[in-house]
């Protein structure tokens, strides 16, 4: 369960990012109100699976409210958007992020310090930001008069979290390589684990970003998001390995 609920805390962190770095100028209200439905999903389903962990296990807990308190704000700013609200619904975009930041800083933290946090932060930004450039190229198909360029700078600023990812993964695998080296051979889970999470995630994304990006040069924004479909599974599995694997 804590491995869930860490995921949908990440992804919808993500994604709330994602929108806050769209300009609403250039995309349709309905977008931000569709993706706000989505983090509002994830943010619930976060707090359920925190409320028994932390009130009725535990004795007591207010965690749980944080992700709450973002679909709260998420529902709102749906219909903030869908009432043409756009200041308002920025706002409530910018809210959601920073709630669900906390709560995944919270959780890395507890368990990985600040390292744990920022590591929490920065992997459900590519998470998070390679889904909701998915789900902004297919929006294209609603709205085929929006700007190329839009497109274009969510995969560029997904491509930056990735990379900020890379350079936060290098202590891991050289701590990894050296135990490997030593009398501790891995096992066939770990070496799999290891291989989902360098081959997707970490060397696999980036190719299928940069394809992504260049298939905008057509331009052609249907390929580009069919590609990017396959991009976000490549970042899910990544992520989850890497999860798996520091829980193991």
């Amino acid at each position: 369960m804590n491995l869930l609920v860490d995921f949908l805390c990440r992804v919808g962190w993500g994604m709330a990012l994602g929108l806050v770095l769209t300009p609403a100028a250039d995309v349709p209200g309905g977008f931000f109100r569709a993706n706000l439905l989505v983090v509002m999903g994830a943010a619930t389903f976060a707090a359920l699976g925190l409320f028994p962990e932390e009130v009725v296990l535990s004795g007591g807990g207010l965690a749980w409210l944080l992700p709450a308190a973002a679909a709260l704000v998420a529902w709102v700013g749906g219909i903030l958007w869908l009432a043409g609200r756009r200041g308002g619904g920025v706002v409530a975009c910018l809210l959601c992020a920073k709630l669900l930041a906390m709560v995944v800083a919270l959780r890395g933290g507890a368990s990985g310090g600040i390292g744990g946090a920022v590591g929490g932060l920065v992997s459900g930004a590519v998470v998070g930001l390679t889904l909701h450039a998915m789900l902004l190229g297919h929006w294209y198909l609603n709205a085929p008069g929006m700007r190329v360029d839009v497109l274009r700078r969510m995969i560029d600023i997904a491509l930056l979290a990735w990379g900020l990812e890379c350079l936060l993964a290098v202590p891991g695998a050289l701590e990894l390589i050296g135990g490997w080296s030593g009398s501790r051979a891995p096992d066939r889970a770990t070496l799999a684990l290891t291989a989902l999470r360098w081959v997707g995630g970490l060397v696999g994304l980036p190719v299928l970003l940069v394809m992504s990006r260049q298939t905008l040069a057509i331009p052609n924004t249907q390929s580009a998001t069919g590609i990017l479909y396959v991009a976000c599974l490549a970042a899910i599995t990544g992520d989850l390995a890497a999860r798996l694997l520091a829980a193991g």
